[in-house]
């Protein structure tokens, strides 16, 4: 048996594709159009792993289904390798947040941690939502503000129109001339994660929004 290796932002794409191509059945597209989509998303899919084996490569390939149930039972199989988010111990995530004495933590054990990309939870007696990441092998973890929209809109982080909250965090950028110096950024992202997490496919601008609140350079 292979060793779990699917992240789930990986396998909320994986199972994009896979919706697309069962309502191209649905919609009774030509089988040439059917084909092109299939093979446009066996690609994609594959692409999503550069160093899969050849047991991850022929157990992502999808290229020989044809009815709702082999596309059901294939995203199930997936679904048993998912890369759950790693468990954090209670002194882990506080040392993350030094500044925040009066830290509330959410029971990670009532979370599935196989649909997180990225843990978050909020603080409604201070306004604050958290966000925590694995970046380049690390756990890291950034405080914001929070301001609930009234009116529904696009999420930064999953691209899911729906409602929203605009967060904003100062950065640890600093400049040698200017110690006073500050600067805040914000977006707007789901105010509900785990809907967020359901739906997010790429973690492009996640990892970039987190690297500029952290302080570090990135590289577009």
């Amino acid at each position: 048996m292979t060793e779990k290796f699917i992240k789930n932002a990986d396998f909320n794409f994986i199972h994009k594709q896979v919706a697309l191509i069962k309502d191209g059945y649905k919609k009774n597209a030509a089988p040439n159009v059917i084909q092109a989509v299939k093979d446009l998303a066996n690609n994609k899919i594959i692409g999503l792993f550069p160093n899969a084996t050849n047991a991850q490569k022929e157990m992502l390939d999808l290229s020989a289904l044809k009815t709702d149930h082999e596309y059901d039972r294939y995203i199930q199989q997936l679904h048993d390798y998912l890369l759950p988010f790693p468990k954090l111990a209670e002194a882990q995530m506080k040392k993350m947040f030094p500044k925040n004495k009066k830290l509330k933590l959410p029971d990670l054990d009532k979370m599935n941690l196989n649909q997180l990309t990225y843990l978050s939870w909020v603080d409604i007696s201070t306004n604050k939502k958290f966000i925590v990441y694995e970046l380049d092998e690390k756990m890291v973890g950034i405080e914001c503000k929070y301001t609930i929209l009234n009116k529904n809109n696009i999420c930064s982080f999953c691209n899911r129109f729906g409602q929203v909250a605009y967060i904003s965090t100062v950065t640890k950028a600093k400049k040698a001339k200017n110690p006073d110096y500050y600067k805040a950024i914000g977006n707007y992202i789901c105010f509900d994660s785990t809907e967020c997490n359901k739906k997010i496919t790429n973690v492009d601008y996640l990892t970039t929004f987190l690297k500029e609140s952290l302080g570090e350079k990135t590289v577009l």
